[in-house]
């Protein structure tokens, strides 16, 4: 029995070191908002995407009386 537990456990360990190996290479991954961030400037098309949703959402917040 104490076999069988040494074993789960050594497996336990290597998994939580697999683990601590694959969040450490994803905190390493630049930051994708700052390489998108401005990539819609002077975009005329997003800017109606803005309004739209803009208009949307105070819609939203200010329901018609029925």
């Amino acid at each position: 029995m104490s076999k069988n537990l040494e074993e789960r456990i050594a497996k336990i360990e290597q998994e939580i070191e697999r683990l601590k190996e694959k969040s450490d290479s994803s905190n390493n991954k630049s930051n994708w908002i700052s390489e998108v961030s401005g990539s819609f400037k002077d975009d005329d098309e997003f800017e109606e995407i803005l309004r739209l949703g803009r208009e949307e959402r105070q819609a939203d917040c200010n329901p018609a009386k029925e």
